[in-house]
């Protein structure tokens, strides 16, 4: 086993053996997803797909190529998503909640989170032994420098989710009292809840797209037949803000209770206004404390250097004429 192991030592570093052994797990995969990929299609989907009159040529081709990357996605559901039901539940909620409704955003998710991984784990192979080299490196940074991008790889789409998720929820949070007045304004004016959601999803399609969206989703779901109460509860879940959750709750009370649902918003769309001015006197507060530290790193240096610095010249020229002196 030494002999065998030694070349692989002496020309890949003290990682020889376990570059090998990555490099054997990765073509085992390659392999598996190719042998995966030529199987047969399914006698069941060519049944359906009979039945269904699909053709390959003609104005339905670009459609059922759309078909067949989801059925490649399919292939590998048992890979790309959690067994888990809540946490597959979690992870549904998360992509929505960033904007992604696609059904196969789970899917994608984790073929990113892999592609990604992999491919940071073998541009670390390729750095530490081919381009920096493991000789004047000590173990610990190999390992870091070897794994380490993997790392980055696997967790960069987590990040971008989770950044896209806080950003959504800014601009739903900065546009909801306007959405809420001209809610107000259309119901006011006659139009029921339904006319005025699509109304108000047109309207701010141009300055909140985010919050737009989920207005016209429950325009749609409305129009589908799908319970009201049902409709609302599912936006409030997407949206992942406060305000809409209480505004959700809010309208489902009014509508239970039999009250006016002009006097509901009227009252919660003056509530959310108040708020909106709170959240804009709360930053312009926390600003001289944010600045404070700029201020000290920007104005005490070159303060001491005006007040300090002829003091410290003349001192020094003193100790230059004594020392010449004597």
């Amino acid at each position: 086993m030494d002999a065998l192991l030694q070349p692989m030592t002496d020309i890949l570093g003290p990682l020889g053996p376990i570059v090998i052994a990555g490099v054997l797990g990765l073509m085992m995969i390659v392999i598996v997803v190719i042998m995966m990929l030529k199987q047969p299609e399914d006698p069941l989907t060519k049944l359906k797909k009979a039945e269904k009159g699909v053709v390959t040529t003609g104005p339905q081709k670009e459609r059922l190529r759309q078909g067949a990357r989801n059925e490649q996605l399919e292939r590998f559901s048992k890979f790309l998503e959690p067994e888990d039901v809540e946490e597959m539940s979690k992870r549904q909620l998360l992509l929505r909640q960033a904007g992604y409704q696609s059904r196969d955003a789970v899917r994608m998710f984790h073929a990113a989170q892999f592609i990604l991984g992999v491919a940071g784990l073998l541009l670390g192979i390729v750095y530490t032994n081919f381009v920096v080299g493991t000789d004047n490196m000590s173990t610990q940074k190999i390992i870091m420098f070897t794994l380490g991008p993997g790392g980055i790889g696997y967790y960069m789409p987590q990040y971008w989710v989770n950044k896209r998720v806080g950003k959504r929820q800014e601009e739903i949070t900065q546009g909801f009292p306007d959405s809420l007045d001209m809610l107000l304004v259309c119901v006011e004016a006659g139009q029921s809840l339904d006319q005025a959601i699509n109304r108000v999803a047109l309207e701010l399609q141009a300055s909140y797209p985010a919050l737009a969206h989920e207005f016209s989703v429950v325009s749609y779901e409305m129009k589908a037949g799908k319970d009201k109460v049902n409709v609302l509860n599912d936006m409030g879940e997407r949206c992942g803000v406060q305000d809409v959750s209480s505004f959700v709750t809010v309208l489902i009370q009014s509508s239970s209770f039999g009250t006016s649902i002009a006097e509901a918003l009227r009252v919660y769309a003056g509530e959310m206004r108040d708020k909106r001015v709170m959240r804009a006197e709360e930053a312009a507060n926390k600003l001289p404390t944010k600045m404070t530290l700029a201020t000290m790193m920007l104005t005490v240096p070159p303060l001491l250097l005006i007040l300090v610095g002829p003091s410290a010249h003349g001192i020094t020229q003193l100790g230059n004429l004594n020392t010449l002196g004597n």
